[in-house]
């Protein structure tokens, strides 16, 4: 047998025959991660429980040149899961063990397909979590968070997933097992780690992590403040970051999201809102008390109608839940949505969101936005029904031009969800060629085939060995269809 018959066969025979799925309708479960709007079914499925399956899975494509793809637990946002349709589907879901909690090293190390937050749950105990939280951490792994350099609500103050990753164990994409970093705080010569977390899988497959434990703070506070709209939020978070104070989160949301959060679960905000923030303050209880009076007072001072303070945690999660449920609460709004990611300077957060709006408007799209307002995070949902003609395309063309929109302003088209399949033709509009050519040649250093991932983040693969610079005629690839010119 050859081709993908026979790597099946291959396959079945090194991790087990109820490990690889050929099947068309069980494939199906697998086109698509987070970002349903692309799919593709895959050519066959993995499904290993060990790292050592991992790598041979990976040494049998490698020797068969044929791409694969790893996917965590597939609630990604930009296709960066999305599987090949000639190639193998690598999912490390099953290896979920949390190998060790190490409270006196700060160090918890687990498997690719460990929750994200069932890191906290094991820590909590010794007096840590794990800090970056995702709004899907209750579903969402780890090696996923890898591969996109997630972030979250708290990554104001604590930084992404960058931060909290000092070593992996990773499969290159020649099937050989490695370690980047370790325990220790940092390591001597090239960030090696550093490069590999959001990489996306482009340069191989996570099979442990070892991340940076938190010590839980002290007292955490937590405050709703509703102003009469977008403006208003956006000036009281630049003031709240200008006079020194550095929450653990800052999020805002518009009316158009508050109204999906309540029809969705029911969370109380208050009524006529034209943004909320939500300000989470942690740390020692002295300098917390301190610096909730302040934030208080300049929310008041620039135009907040009402504030709640949440009293316990009942109250804490209650004024979380909205926020939390925001992107599939649009859902109860409307039938179809693009969810964007884009990052802006704050203190741009009053023009861009206006601008955001100005352009919603002239294209006959509602556009309802949630958003890391500390860090200018952007997350606008681009509401549509694609029932009706036109609509699906003039809210490709807002998504499009809020992604301008950053740019323009110094910031970047993705935060924290990655380019992936979604993002990849806007890339040059934010590098130029040397730029894109230079990540290349390092993506090619760690694969020379171009195996990994194939088709993600870079709008024109190149091929590995060619000599970087502008092109002139046809790509090799555009010319086989692998790859399209945007």
């Amino acid at each position: 047998m050859t081709g993908i018959d026979g790597l099946a066969a291959r396959l079945r025979a090194g991790i087990g025959t109820q490990r690889v799925l050929t099947d068309r309708q069980e494939l199906r479960t697998y086109e698509c991660d987070g970002l349903a709007h692309y799919k593709v079914i895959p050519a066959l499925v993995a499904l290993p429980v060990t790292a050592a399956q991992v790598a041979a899975v990976v040494r049998a494509c490698a020797a068969t040149g044929t791409p694969f793809v790893a996917r965590g637990s597939g609630t990604g946002l930009s296709g960066g899961a999305l599987p090949h349709a000639d190639g193998v589907l690598i999912v490390t879901s099953r290896l979920r063990e949390i190998v060790e909690v190490r409270p006196e090293d700060e160090r918890a190390v687990v498997q690719p397909g460990v929750i994200n937050l069932d890191v906290t749950k094991a820590a909590t105990p010794h007096g840590y979590y794990y800090a970056p939280d995702p709004s899907s951490q209750q579903i969402c792994s780890i090696g996923g968070n890898v591969a996109e350099n997630s972030g979250g609500a708290h990554c104001l103050k604590y930084g992404f997933t960058t931060n909290h990753v000092t070593g992996l164990e990773v499969v290159t994409p020649d099937g050989e097992r490695v370690r980047l970093g370790g325990t220790a705080p940092d390591t001597p010569g090239y960030d090696l780690l550093g490069v590999f977390v959001g990489s996306e899988g482009t340069l191989g497959v996570a099979t442990e992590v070892t991340v940076r434990l938190t010590r839980l703070p002290e007292t955490v506070r937590t405050l709703l403040a509703a102003f009469g709209s977008t403006d208003q939020a956006g000036a009281a978070t630049s003031a709240i970051i200008a006079a020194g104070v550095v929450p653990a989160a800052i999020e805002m949301m518009d009316a158009l999201a508050i109204e999906a959060a309540e029809a969705a679960v029911h969370c109380g905000y208050p009524a006529g809102a034209g943004a909320v923030l939500i300000v989470e303050l942690d740390g020692p209880a002295a300098e917390v008390d301190a610096q909730f009076d302040e934030v208080s007072a300049l929310c008041t001072a620039h135009g907040a109608f009402e504030t709640r303070v949440a009293a316990d945690d009942a109250e804490r999660a209650l004024i979380w839940r909205g926020r939390k449920s925001a992107f599939a609460a649009v859902g109860r709004i409307s039938p179809d949505y693009i969810v964007q990611d884009g990052v802006i300077p704050r203190t741009a957060l009053p023009e861009v969101l206006r601008r955001i709006g100005e352009v919603a408007d002239g294209h006959g799209v509602r556009v309802a936005n949630v958003f890391h307002a500390g860090d200018g995070n952007l997350h606008p949902l681009v509401l549509f029904d694609a029932e009706v003609p036109g609509q699906a395309e003039r809210a490709e063309t807002v998504s499009a031009a809020i992604l301008d929109l950053c740019i323009e302003h110094g910031g970047s088209i993705t935060g924290e969800h990655g380019v992936g399949i979604d993002k990849a033709k806007y890339m040059p509009r934010m590098f130029t060629d040397a730029d894109l050519d230079t990540m290349q040649l390092l993506r090619c250093a760690f694969d020379p085939d171009g195996l990994a991932n194939p088709g993600k983040v870079f709008p024109t693969p190149r091929l590995c060995g060619e000599q970087p610079g502008r092109r002139q005629g046809t790509h090799p690839l555009q010319s086989s269809g692998v790859a399209e010119i945007f």
